[in-house]
């Protein structure tokens, strides 16, 4: 299964596997090389988590609320020293679910005129603000429309709430609490674990920032650190983790949200809570069935550009079924 979605991908290709199954975990690693596919021992390896990372955001967000230092149908906008336009009121659960009404992206933010290697590196603080203020809008209120930009601007509020900075923030609420030492919002923190992501040829591509909308994509980690994230999920006297889980809204028949998670039904008798997250170098997908205790973690360094990315969610889910 692993070998039959993973022989399309180039040369120098990782997948780092945690596989969760009663509560107990096992790792798996693969690289290909000369056109083969070897096991290899990458636990400890870091990638770039890309939109995973919203579940972290996400988990910020359920802390402050038990924290009772905010409310999820409060406006973020009281909490943001700049005017919405139209004075649009913007809650927090919203950016956490995507039915904020906010575009993928905002709109002054220009791909085809920024460097494509490392799009969002010079979205910063002040641009946000003048989106904001200036060309704010929302056309889904209420309807899931799934936005970077509202992630992204979900992270920027509770780190101004906190008055700290995301990656301060994110390591004094998740990281050091699910002791996640090998997890960062910074490359360089972990330089010596960290695999190259490759472009869709296979050429080296550089590490993204994401700048001011770091909490929609901004994390690297591993799967014997995100395994432990996984497993505190299976506490059921963990009120935060069990916020995120929490149902806020249907999007079909085959799936839920909760804060950051997406619930998938129908392909087992438990939902199965998942995200999944690209950029230029790495694709990952994570899935977690909280009643049975097992799951599935998949990072590696397959361009999310790639034609064949889509076969990371697809062994994800599959493995999913082989545990139960």
């Amino acid at each position: 299964m692993i070998y039959q979605n993973s022989k399309a991908f180039p040369n120098n290709t990782q997948l780092s596997i945690a596989l969760i199954k009663n509560g107990e975990t096992q790792f798996y690693g693969i690289k290909r090389v000369n056109d083969s596919i070897v096991s290899i021992i990458n636990k400890k390896s870091v990638f770039e988590i890309g939109s995973i990372s919203k579940v972290f955001t996400s988990t910020l967000l359920a802390n402050f609320v038990t924290e009772n230092q905010i409310e999820l149908e409060d406006g973020v906008n009281q909490y943001l020293e700049v005017p919405f336009q139209n004075n649009e009121v913007v809650s927090f659960a919203s950016l956490a679910n995507h039915t904020s009404g906010l575009p993928r992206l905002p709109s002054n933010l220009n791909l085809y005129a920024v460097d494509p290697n490392n799009p969002y590196a010079e979205y910063g603080e002040e641009k946000l603000k003048d989106y904001l203020s200036q060309e704010l809008k929302r056309e889904t209120i209420g309807r899931y429309a799934y936005s970077n930009l509202g992630a992204g601007l979900l992270g920027y509020t509770l780190s101004k709430i906190s008055g700290s900075s995301y990656a301060e923030l994110l390591s004094n609420k998740v990281l050091n609490q699910y002791n996640m030492t090998n997890s960062s919002t910074s490359p360089s923190d972990l330089k010596s674990l960290l695999v190259k992501g490759q472009n869709p040829l296979g050429e080296i591509a550089p590490n993204w920032d994401l700048n001011v909308l770091v909490g929609a994509g901004g994390i690297l980690s591993n799967v014997e650190d995100l395994a432990k994230f996984a497993m505190a999920h299976f506490d059921k006297d963990n009120k935060e983790l069990a916020l995120t889980r929490l149902k806020t809204q249907s999007v079909n028949v085959n799936m839920d949200l909760g804060l950051g998670w997406h619930i998938i039904k129908n392909r087992s008798k438990n939902p199965w809570f998942w995200h999944n997250g690209g950029t230029g170098g790495y694709t990952s997908s994570m899935a977690i069935d909280v009643e049975a205790k097992n799951g599935i973690i998949i990072l590696s360094n397959v361009s999310a550009f790639s034609s064949n990315m889509s076969n990371i969610d697809t062994l994800c889910f599959a493995l999913m079924k082989t545990l139960e």
